[in-house]
């Protein structure tokens, strides 16, 4: 049972420090709408999101006003498109066509963001992979609140080389097909290695084919809370520290866990998973980067980032597997640099780089994320970032991400503002040395040694 102390401190952390749930993601199998016929299967996937999130949004705002709990989002996910469009789509275009479609849908029930325009190519591409992944430029062009995802590799499968070649392509041309619109649409494209089947969060979002036919992910945020707690134990010893965010990480699962199992009830849908990620917001005092610099550091960025991070990412986890049985998704500390006030801080002050970034990405979730670089980066070397981060994912076997946006006509210096959850960033300088041989090699790495446990 939840006592009166419980409630005290739930709210002092929701009015002055930041907690939130960030987000109620209801996944949606499409796989019972699979039609040959393009109008058929487009009618069928419109039908069925309509039919079980039509009252999504309205339930999540019940929830917030019946319980004093703020929640930021309510988004959709469904089964990857490529799977979903195979038989009915044999053009780009086809793709752009349900893009198009979910798009609408997605407007129609209210939801901030619909994911799952995605590909699951670790291994290799089929052709309405390849076609789907071709048309993401043109479909992020054209719709507002759709993400895309593509899984490019997998400690079992290796890393599809030909899939990160294709990736750094498609990014550059995603930048530039939206240079004049009010957002870069690359801010809705992320690679993964080692996708998790239940990631509520965007614009990774999918619905696995090993999930039911609709269920609710919950995913709960608060950077600021943590930063608060440690405030209290400042100077004090890792033993000390660790307990802090532990403690902390219990609490804030358990306002998650309230509200998936009342999402669960009103909606009639099964609770799936709870994803308690540390993902910051531009808000002052609700950042990551103030997290590890109350931990002694500068800046983000500085000698002993790793190991604090690590430390962060551990004691979350921790924390939330104690207050909840279905802790899933990406679970863990998000480090956006554009979506974190200290992260920005930390890049404009040289503290932080992209090699740094890439080596915190071993301990944290995600890792290169909301990364603005120089509009005239070559997309061998865009391929050659995201080769270096499924390589990461690969062998240490875990999630990595991989969210970089490419900003036509700015270079290192300037700044772009995404507005909103996404806040602004500073142009990262990006290693200029030609990786174009090694990335033009084609072909598959394969799984490392260790893979294979069976």
């Amino acid at each position: 049972m939840i006592n009166i102390h419980e409630v005290e401190e739930t709210n002092e952390m929701i009015e002055k420090e930041n907690l939130d749930v960030r987000t109620i993601t209801m996944g949606i199998s499409l796989l019972d709408c699979i039609d040959s016929d393009l109008d058929t299967l487009k009618k069928n996937i419109h039908e069925k999101i309509y039919r079980c999130a039509k009252d999504l949004v309205r339930t999540g705002e019940e929830i917030s006003r019946d319980f004093g709990i703020p929640i930021v989002n309510k988004r959709i996910s469904v089964t990857p498109i490529a799977i979903i469009g195979s038989s009915a789509c044999h053009t780009e275009a086809d793709f752009v066509e349900i893009a198009k479609e979910l798009d609408a849908v997605a407007k129609e029930v209210g939801v901030n963001f619909l994911g799952g325009y995605s590909a699951l190519v670790s291994k290799g591409m089929t052709p309405a992979d390849e076609l789907l992944i071709r048309s993401i430029p043109e479909a992020l062009a054209e719709t507002d609140v759709l993400c895309s995802s593509v899984n490019l590799g997998s400690t079992k499968t290796g890393i599809d080389m030909d899939a990160v070649r294709l990736m750094g392509t498609i990014v550059k041309e995603t930048a530039e097909r939206t240079k004049d619109a009010p957002l870069n649409a690359c801010s809705k494209l992320v690679v993964f290695c080692n996708a998790p089947d239940d990631n509520p969060f965007m614009a990774g979002a999918f619905h696995g084919v090993t999930e039911g036919d609709v269920v609710l992910n919950v995913g709960v945020s608060g950077p600021g809370v943590v930063k608060k707690a440690l405030e209290s134990c400042h100077g004090q010893n890792f033993e000390e520290l660790c307990e802090t965010v532990k403690k902390t990480a219990f609490k804030v699962t358990r306002v998650g866990q309230l509200v998936a199992r009342e999402a669960s009830k009103r909606l009639g849908e099964p609770f799936g998973i709870i994803d308690l990620s540390l993902a910051p917001t531009p808000a002052i005092g609700d950042s990551v980067a103030d997290i590890l610099c109350e931990m002694g550091l500068e800046q983000a960025g500085a000698p002993g980032t790793t190991a604090a991070l690590a430390l962060l990412n551990d004691q979350v986890k921790k924390g939330g597997l104690m207050a909840s049985s279905y802790v899933g998704g990406l679970s863990g500390a998000f480090i956006p640099v554009s979506e974190d006030q200290g992260m920005i801080h930390a890049a404009k002050a040289g503290a932080l780089t992209i090699e740094k970034l890439e080596a915190m990405t071993c301990v944290c979730s995600v890792g290169l994320d909301m990364i603005a670089i120089p509009g005239d980066t070559k997309d061998t070397t865009i391929a050659g970032i995201i080769a270096d981060e499924m390589a990461l994912g690969m062998v240490n076997a875990k999630t990595t991400a991989c969210r970089l946006i490419p900003v036509p006509g700015k270079g290192v210096g300037d700044s772009v503002e995404f507005g909103g959850l996404l806040g602004h960033a500073p142009i990262m300088p990006v290693n200029t040395f030609s990786c174009d041989e090694f990335v033009n090699r084609g072909g598959r790495i394969p799984a490392p040694v260790h893979s294979f446990k069976n």
